[in-house]
Protein backbone atom coordinates (compact mmCIF):
# COMPACT_ATOMS: atom_id res chain seq x y z
CA UNK A 1 0.00 0.00 0.00
CA UNK A 2 1.55 3.58 -1.13
CA UNK A 3 1.43 5.89 2.29
CA UNK A 4 2.05 9.01 0.19
CA UNK A 5 -1.13 11.35 -0.35
CA UNK A 6 -2.16 12.01 -4.64
CA UNK A 7 -4.28 14.30 -5.27
CA UNK A 8 -7.58 12.88 -4.96
CA UNK A 9 -6.21 12.03 -1.02
CA UNK A 10 -5.75 16.24 -1.19
CA UNK A 11 -9.25 16.77 -2.07
CA UNK A 12 -10.97 14.53 0.16
CA UNK A 13 -8.89 16.36 2.91
CA UNK A 14 -10.06 19.03 1.69
CA UNK A 15 -13.83 18.59 1.44
CA UNK A 16 -13.50 16.58 4.93
CA UNK A 17 -12.13 19.92 6.59
CA UNK A 18 -14.46 22.28 4.96
CA UNK A 19 -17.42 20.36 6.26
CA UNK A 20 -15.56 19.83 9.78
CA UNK A 21 -15.94 23.79 9.56
CA UNK A 22 -19.23 24.04 8.91
CA UNK A 23 -20.62 21.81 11.70
CA UNK A 24 -18.17 23.23 13.78
CA UNK A 25 -19.50 26.48 13.42
CA UNK A 26 -23.67 25.41 13.44
CA UNK A 27 -22.12 23.76 16.53
CA UNK A 28 -20.69 26.80 18.39
CA UNK A 29 -23.51 29.62 16.56
CA UNK A 30 -26.20 27.64 18.32
CA UNK A 31 -24.47 28.08 21.73
CA UNK A 32 -22.11 30.92 22.06
CA UNK A 33 -22.42 32.41 18.31
CA UNK A 34 -19.43 33.22 16.25
CA UNK A 35 -15.95 34.74 18.24
CA UNK A 36 -12.34 34.46 18.56
CA UNK A 37 -12.55 30.85 20.45
CA UNK A 38 -14.26 29.11 17.05
CA UNK A 39 -11.42 30.37 14.93
CA UNK A 40 -8.52 29.41 17.40
CA UNK A 41 -10.18 25.68 18.41
CA UNK A 42 -10.95 25.22 14.47
CA UNK A 43 -7.88 26.26 13.31
CA UNK A 44 -6.00 24.50 15.83
CA UNK A 45 -7.89 21.12 15.78
CA UNK A 46 -7.50 21.37 12.08
CA UNK A 47 -3.62 21.70 12.10
CA UNK A 48 -3.36 19.31 14.55
CA UNK A 49 -5.79 16.75 13.08
CA UNK A 50 -3.17 17.12 9.96
CA UNK A 51 0.11 16.95 11.42
CA UNK A 52 -1.00 13.36 12.95
CA UNK A 53 -2.45 12.15 9.97
CA UNK A 54 1.21 13.14 8.21
CA UNK A 55 3.10 11.69 10.62
CA UNK A 56 0.94 8.40 10.42
CA UNK A 57 1.40 8.01 6.55
CA UNK A 58 4.78 9.20 6.41
CA UNK A 59 6.52 8.20 8.92
CA UNK A 60 4.78 5.42 11.78
CA UNK A 61 2.94 3.33 8.72
CA UNK A 62 5.88 2.55 6.37
CA UNK A 63 9.14 2.43 9.03
CA UNK A 64 7.00 0.12 11.83
CA UNK A 65 3.63 -1.04 10.76
CA UNK A 66 5.20 -2.42 7.34
CA UNK A 67 7.98 -3.99 8.74
CA UNK A 68 5.86 -5.41 11.49
CA UNK A 69 7.44 -3.91 14.25
CA UNK A 70 4.20 -3.45 16.06
CA UNK A 71 4.83 -2.60 19.39
CA UNK A 72 7.06 0.13 18.33
CA UNK A 73 4.47 1.42 16.18
CA UNK A 74 1.59 1.23 18.96
CA UNK A 75 4.30 3.00 21.05
CA UNK A 76 4.84 6.02 19.24
CA UNK A 77 1.25 5.88 17.96
CA UNK A 78 -0.21 6.42 21.00
CA UNK A 79 2.67 9.29 22.06
CA UNK A 80 2.14 10.91 18.84
CA UNK A 81 -1.66 11.54 19.90
CA UNK A 82 -1.19 12.02 23.48
CA UNK A 83 1.60 14.87 22.63
CA UNK A 84 -0.52 16.54 20.39
CA UNK A 85 -3.54 16.09 21.68
CA UNK A 86 -2.41 17.00 24.90
CA UNK A 87 -1.00 20.20 23.11
CA UNK A 88 -3.97 21.22 21.47
CA UNK A 89 -6.20 20.95 24.79
CA UNK A 90 -3.06 23.30 26.62
CA UNK A 91 -3.88 26.05 23.92
CA UNK A 92 -7.24 25.74 23.54
CA UNK A 93 -7.68 25.84 27.76
CA UNK A 94 -5.04 29.01 27.76
CA UNK A 95 -7.13 30.81 24.54
CA UNK A 96 -10.55 30.20 26.69
CA UNK A 97 -9.02 31.93 30.00
CA UNK A 98 -8.75 29.70 32.55
CA UNK A 99 -8.00 29.71 35.29
CA UNK A 100 -4.18 27.49 35.80
CA UNK A 101 -4.90 26.18 38.87
CA UNK A 102 -8.01 24.48 37.36
CA UNK A 103 -5.57 22.69 34.69
CA UNK A 104 -5.72 19.06 35.27
CA UNK A 105 -2.80 16.81 36.60
CA UNK A 106 0.04 16.32 33.86
CA UNK A 107 -1.04 12.21 33.22
CA UNK A 108 -4.54 13.56 33.18
CA UNK A 109 -3.99 15.59 30.00
CA UNK A 110 -1.94 13.26 28.38
CA UNK A 111 -4.81 10.73 28.62
CA UNK A 112 -7.27 13.53 27.52
CA UNK A 113 -4.92 13.93 24.74
CA UNK A 114 -4.88 10.84 23.27
CA UNK A 115 -8.95 11.00 23.51
CA UNK A 116 -9.22 14.60 21.91
CA UNK A 117 -6.65 13.31 19.22
CA UNK A 118 -8.44 10.28 18.53
CA UNK A 119 -11.96 12.54 18.25
CA UNK A 120 -10.51 15.45 15.79
CA UNK A 121 -8.30 12.43 13.33
CA UNK A 122 -10.18 8.90 13.64
CA UNK A 123 -12.86 9.46 11.17
CA UNK A 124 -10.42 11.11 8.44
CA UNK A 125 -7.64 8.69 9.30
CA UNK A 126 -9.81 5.52 8.31
CA UNK A 127 -11.26 7.20 5.26
CA UNK A 128 -7.98 7.95 4.17
CA UNK A 129 -6.60 4.21 5.16
CA UNK A 130 -9.72 2.17 3.64
CA UNK A 131 -9.45 4.46 0.51
CA UNK A 132 -5.35 3.82 0.31
CA UNK A 133 -5.90 0.24 1.25
CA UNK A 134 -8.93 -0.42 -1.80
CA UNK A 135 -6.36 1.64 -4.83
CA UNK A 136 -3.43 -0.78 -3.77
CA UNK A 137 -5.69 -3.36 -4.20
CA UNK A 138 -7.17 -2.28 -7.62
CA UNK A 139 -3.84 -1.64 -8.56
CA UNK A 140 -2.33 -5.10 -7.37
CA UNK A 141 -5.20 -6.71 -9.99
CA UNK A 142 -4.25 -4.74 -12.80
CA UNK A 143 -0.44 -5.02 -12.73
CA UNK A 144 -1.20 -8.60 -12.09
CA UNK A 145 -2.92 -9.03 -14.56
CA UNK A 146 -0.30 -7.65 -16.78
CA UNK A 147 2.02 -9.32 -15.32
CA UNK A 148 0.62 -12.56 -16.66
CA UNK A 149 0.26 -10.98 -20.42
CA UNK A 150 3.61 -10.37 -20.10
CA UNK A 151 4.34 -13.79 -19.12
CA UNK A 152 3.19 -14.95 -22.22
CA UNK A 153 4.76 -12.57 -24.59
CA UNK A 154 7.90 -13.69 -22.52
CA UNK A 155 7.22 -17.54 -23.16
CA UNK A 156 6.49 -16.46 -26.90
CA UNK A 157 9.07 -14.38 -27.37
CA UNK A 158 12.02 -17.03 -25.71
CA UNK A 159 11.18 -19.01 -28.78
CA UNK A 160 11.43 -16.60 -31.55
CA UNK A 161 12.17 -18.02 -34.74
CA UNK A 162 13.99 -14.94 -35.78
CA UNK A 163 16.23 -14.65 -33.23
CA UNK A 164 16.98 -18.46 -33.37
CA UNK A 165 17.35 -17.90 -37.62
CA UNK A 166 19.91 -15.01 -36.92
CA UNK A 167 21.57 -17.27 -35.07
CA UNK A 168 21.52 -20.06 -36.93
CA UNK A 169 22.83 -17.92 -39.90
CA UNK A 170 25.84 -16.66 -37.96
CA UNK A 171 26.46 -20.09 -36.55
CA UNK A 172 26.51 -21.19 -40.59
CA UNK A 173 28.88 -18.50 -41.54
CA UNK A 174 31.30 -19.03 -38.52
CA UNK A 175 32.00 -23.10 -39.25
CA UNK A 176 33.14 -22.56 -42.47
CA UNK A 177 35.62 -19.77 -41.33
CA UNK A 178 36.14 -20.50 -37.34
CA UNK A 179 35.35 -24.00 -36.16
CA UNK A 180 36.55 -22.79 -32.75
CA UNK A 181 34.82 -19.99 -32.34
CA UNK A 182 31.41 -21.50 -33.93
CA UNK A 183 31.77 -24.16 -31.26
CA UNK A 184 31.78 -21.18 -28.47
CA UNK A 185 29.17 -19.70 -29.99
CA UNK A 186 26.83 -22.92 -29.62
CA UNK A 187 28.09 -23.62 -26.24
CA UNK A 188 27.18 -19.64 -25.27
CA UNK A 189 23.57 -19.87 -27.04
CA UNK A 190 23.12 -23.18 -25.43
CA UNK A 191 23.76 -21.33 -22.35
CA UNK A 192 21.17 -18.46 -22.71
CA UNK A 193 18.40 -20.76 -23.48
CA UNK A 194 19.06 -23.12 -20.80
CA UNK A 195 19.03 -19.81 -18.62
CA UNK A 196 15.33 -18.82 -19.64
CA UNK A 197 14.32 -22.36 -19.63
CA UNK A 198 15.57 -22.44 -16.30
CA UNK A 199 14.05 -18.81 -15.09
CA UNK A 200 11.20 -18.96 -16.93
CA UNK A 201 9.24 -18.81 -13.26
CA UNK A 202 11.54 -16.84 -11.46
CA UNK A 203 10.15 -12.84 -10.47
CA UNK A 204 13.50 -11.84 -10.11
CA UNK A 205 17.25 -13.50 -10.24
CA UNK A 206 20.69 -12.94 -8.82
CA UNK A 207 22.73 -10.29 -9.76
CA UNK A 208 25.26 -12.29 -10.48
CA UNK A 209 23.87 -14.69 -12.80
CA UNK A 210 22.05 -11.73 -14.36
CA UNK A 211 25.89 -10.33 -15.71
CA UNK A 212 26.43 -14.07 -16.92
CA UNK A 213 23.96 -14.22 -18.91
CA UNK A 214 24.65 -10.31 -20.74
CA UNK A 215 27.94 -11.53 -20.76
CA UNK A 216 26.68 -14.98 -23.26
CA UNK A 217 24.53 -12.27 -25.06
CA UNK A 218 27.31 -9.64 -25.28
CA UNK A 219 29.00 -12.43 -27.07
CA UNK A 220 26.67 -13.36 -29.23
CA UNK A 221 25.95 -9.79 -30.77
CA UNK A 222 29.88 -9.22 -30.80
CA UNK A 223 30.19 -12.26 -32.61
CA UNK A 224 27.01 -11.42 -35.22
CA UNK A 225 27.72 -7.39 -35.79
CA UNK A 226 31.55 -7.81 -35.09
CA UNK A 227 32.57 -4.15 -33.85
CA UNK A 228 29.56 -2.47 -34.65
CA UNK A 229 28.87 -2.60 -30.73
CA UNK A 230 31.23 -1.94 -27.92
CA UNK A 231 30.04 -3.18 -24.54
CA UNK A 232 31.45 -2.75 -20.74
CA UNK A 233 30.64 -4.12 -17.47
CA UNK A 234 31.78 -1.77 -14.68
CA UNK A 235 30.57 -3.67 -11.08
CA UNK A 236 31.69 -1.31 -8.32
CA UNK A 237 29.95 -3.08 -5.92
CA UNK A 238 29.08 -6.71 -4.06
CA UNK A 239 26.89 -8.59 -5.90
CA UNK A 240 25.55 -11.02 -3.13
CA UNK A 241 22.14 -11.05 -2.22
CA UNK A 242 21.45 -8.44 -4.55
CA UNK A 243 18.60 -8.96 -7.33
CA UNK A 244 16.79 -7.59 -10.24
CA UNK A 245 14.13 -8.97 -12.22
CA UNK A 246 14.85 -12.22 -14.34
CA UNK A 247 16.30 -10.79 -18.20
CA UNK A 248 16.47 -7.12 -17.09
CA UNK A 249 20.05 -6.42 -18.13
CA UNK A 250 19.08 -8.55 -21.28
CA UNK A 251 16.21 -6.33 -21.91
CA UNK A 252 18.28 -3.00 -21.54
CA UNK A 253 21.24 -4.56 -24.22
CA UNK A 254 18.32 -5.51 -26.45
CA UNK A 255 16.62 -2.47 -26.40
CA UNK A 256 20.27 -1.04 -27.41
CA UNK A 257 20.09 -3.30 -30.37
CA UNK A 258 16.67 -2.35 -31.55
CA UNK A 259 17.11 0.98 -31.54
CA UNK A 260 20.52 2.04 -32.50
CA UNK A 261 22.28 0.87 -35.54
CA UNK A 262 26.14 2.26 -36.64
CA UNK A 263 26.45 4.57 -39.27
CA UNK A 264 29.94 5.04 -41.29
CA UNK A 265 31.86 3.06 -38.60
CA UNK A 266 30.55 4.47 -36.04
CA UNK A 267 30.32 2.18 -32.73
CA UNK A 268 28.00 1.92 -30.58
CA UNK A 269 29.18 1.96 -27.19
CA UNK A 270 27.53 0.47 -23.99
CA UNK A 271 28.49 1.10 -20.43
CA UNK A 272 26.46 -1.19 -17.46
CA UNK A 273 27.85 0.11 -14.23
CA UNK A 274 26.09 -1.89 -11.45
CA UNK A 275 26.25 0.40 -8.24
CA UNK A 276 24.98 -0.98 -4.92
CA UNK A 277 21.49 0.61 -5.29
CA UNK A 278 21.25 0.70 -8.98
CA UNK A 279 22.14 -0.58 -12.24
CA UNK A 280 22.57 1.88 -15.27
CA UNK A 281 22.67 1.37 -19.00
CA UNK A 282 24.65 4.03 -20.59
CA UNK A 283 24.62 3.98 -24.79
CA UNK A 284 25.67 6.44 -27.26
CA UNK A 285 22.58 6.64 -30.02
CA UNK A 286 22.81 6.66 -33.94
CA UNK A 287 19.63 8.28 -35.99
CA UNK A 288 19.46 4.71 -37.86
CA UNK A 289 16.98 2.30 -36.42
CA UNK A 290 17.63 -1.33 -36.54
CA UNK A 291 15.49 -4.00 -37.93
CA UNK A 292 16.58 -6.41 -35.66
CA UNK A 293 14.11 -8.24 -33.63
CA UNK A 294 14.18 -8.21 -29.68
CA UNK A 295 13.34 -11.58 -27.74
CA UNK A 296 12.76 -9.29 -24.83
CA UNK A 297 9.84 -8.34 -23.32
CA UNK A 298 10.61 -4.52 -23.59
CA UNK A 299 10.72 -1.33 -21.26
CA UNK A 300 6.67 -1.61 -21.29
CA UNK A 301 7.00 -4.63 -18.93
CA UNK A 302 9.91 -4.33 -17.25
CA UNK A 303 8.46 -1.20 -15.58
CA UNK A 304 5.35 -3.35 -15.00
CA UNK A 305 7.36 -5.98 -13.20
CA UNK A 306 8.80 -3.35 -10.94
CA UNK A 307 5.62 -2.10 -10.03
CA UNK A 308 4.84 -5.74 -8.06
CA UNK A 309 8.43 -6.01 -6.69
CA UNK A 310 9.80 -2.73 -5.21
CA UNK A 311 8.20 0.95 -4.48
CA UNK A 312 11.01 2.16 -6.37
CA UNK A 313 10.52 2.93 -10.22
CA UNK A 314 12.88 2.64 -13.43
CA UNK A 315 14.72 6.29 -14.18
CA UNK A 316 14.98 7.06 -18.10
CA UNK A 317 17.21 9.98 -19.33
CA UNK A 318 17.22 10.48 -23.00
CA UNK A 319 19.54 13.22 -24.77
CA UNK A 320 20.39 13.74 -27.78
CA UNK A 321 23.69 11.76 -27.83
CA UNK A 322 22.77 9.25 -24.82
CA UNK A 323 20.36 7.04 -23.58
CA UNK A 324 20.54 6.26 -19.62
CA UNK A 325 18.18 4.08 -18.20
CA UNK A 326 18.96 3.30 -14.36
CA UNK A 327 16.92 0.34 -12.69
CA UNK A 328 16.95 -0.25 -9.02
CA UNK A 329 18.96 -3.22 -7.30
CA UNK A 330 16.51 -5.11 -5.06
CA UNK A 331 17.97 -6.82 -1.84
CA UNK A 332 15.27 -9.49 -0.32
CA UNK A 333 17.52 -9.42 3.13
CA UNK A 334 16.28 -6.19 5.28
CA UNK A 335 19.38 -4.37 6.27
CA UNK A 336 18.31 -2.92 9.41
Amino acid sequence: MKTKFNKSDRILLVIYYLVFILIMAITYYSKNGMNKVFLADTFLSILVSVIIIVIFFYLLIPKYLFKKRYLYFIFFGVLTLSFFGALLETIIFWIQGHNWSEFPKWHKVAVLGISTASDNTGFIFGLLLTKKFYESQTELVTVEKQQKENELKLLRSQIDPHFLFNNLNTLDSLIDCNAEKAKEYINRLSLIYRYLIKTKDAEVMELSEEIELAENYMFLIKTRFESDYDFKIEVKTKTEDKFIPTGAIQTLLENVIKHNKPKNGCVIKTTILIEDTLLKVTNTKSNIHSKNESFGTGLENLKARYKLLSDKEMIIINTDKEFNISIPIIKLIDEN
